[in-house]
């Protein structure tokens, strides 16, 4: 049973594992200001994260980031005003920790963990503004290309496929359906946009972006985690439709994959048993939040709508249910080591 005050969540007896009783604070986090108190001065900004580096005595390692996770929901590139989602912030940050460790052999990450000898001496990892939902990162300088691998065709490569027979110049086979299974996984990229949609691109313009060589090394990198990330789920009884990744450069110039890895955020999740071609799915991811949005008649461009409580409340519910699904340990359980 869990009966939940505001940001207080009492729980008896709901998960393996725990004792009897047991009780968790999460707090809703919107931003990270108050990072400044602590010597950290902000280097970055995203939709959802926020990048600090040491400033003015902070005890920072030099190097090194501190990437924190706000509970703000996106959708459409767009920060939805007023609808934090509690707790979101520690699901993706628990669960990137989770597959940077479980895929770091095969590709390096920036991975540092949540706490130990490069986490500031002064700010307390046992802060509710900041446990589970920060971690130590590698400085690195970010490709500007997002790295998609599609298993199978959703979303808007159903869309590009309906209109031209492939997706992102790779032809298909005619006559697939919708949510259909590729015959092979397919590296999609995009150019990261500062402002607005990214936009999808072929291969060859990646070549001209990052050189051939890195090209060939991140759309490498992106196939191998993913089959290896799907391979792992299907038998946790979840499929992972298609993801997206990011790269960066470490400063000896090696590649590193960076910010996030296969989270509900990133990726698109659905439930084996459920799963049923020539249909849109349910998904473990925000298509609640763009289902709503669709509905809305909200046209993408002006100021984005507040989501109601029921919305932002089941969108919630999903995320940690595949958190739960793929890690195998409970959301709540969030105060050990990193995973």
């Amino acid at each position: 049973m869990r009966m939940q005050f505001d940001a207080l969540i009492f729980i008896v007896d709901s998960h393996p594992g725990f004792s009897a009783f047991s009780f968790a604070v999460i707090v809703s986090v919107s931003n990270f200001d108050f990072l400044k108190d602590f010597g950290l001065r902000r280097r970055g900004r995203g939709k959802v994260r926020e990048l600090f580096e040491a400033h003015e005595g902070g005890s920072l390692k030099d190097g090194h980031i501190l990437l924190a996770a706000t509970d703000c929901v996106s959708a459409f590139d767009k920060v939805l005003p007023n609808s934090e989602m509690r707790g979101k912030g520690v699901v993706l940050t628990k669960m990137s920790l989770f597959w940077f460790q479980e895929t770091e052999s095969i590709a390096p990450n920036h991975r540092h963990g949540i706490n130990g000898k490069h986490w500031p001496k002064n700010l307390d990892p046992a802060d509710e503004r900041v446990r589970g939902r920060v971690i130590v990162a590698r400085k690195a300088s970010p490709l500007p290309i997002e790295c998609v691998v599609r298993g199978f065709l959703a979303g808007s490569a159903w869309r590009e496929y309906q209109k031209t027979g492939g997706v992102c110049g790779i032809p298909l086979p005619e006559g697939l359906a919708e949510s259909e299974e590729l015959p092979n996984p397919i590296f999609t990229p995009s150019t990261k946009a500062k402002t607005g949609r990214d936009k999808n691109i072929a291969f060859d313009e990646v070549v001209e972006i990052c050189g051939g060589e890195t090209a060939e090394r991140i759309r490498g990198y992106s196939l191998k985690l993913y089959k290896h990330a799907q391979d792992f789920a299907r038998e946790k009884g979840v499929l992972i439709a298609d993801t997206k990744f990011e790269f960066g450069r470490a400063r000896d110039g090696g590649l590193m994959l960076i910010d996030e890895a296969f989270t509900p955020d990133s990726s698109r999740f659905w439930s084996a048993d459920e799963y049923r071609a020539g249909k849109p799915q349910d998904s473990f991811d925000k298509q609640i939040v763009r289902d709503y949005l669709e509905k809305t008649g909200w046209d993408k461009k002006s100021p984005a709508p507040m989501l109601p409580g029921d919305i932002i409340e089941k969108t919630r519910a999903r995320y940690i249910e595949v958190y739960e699904r793929l890690t195998g340990k409970p959301f709540y359980d969030f105060y050990g080591s990193d995973v």
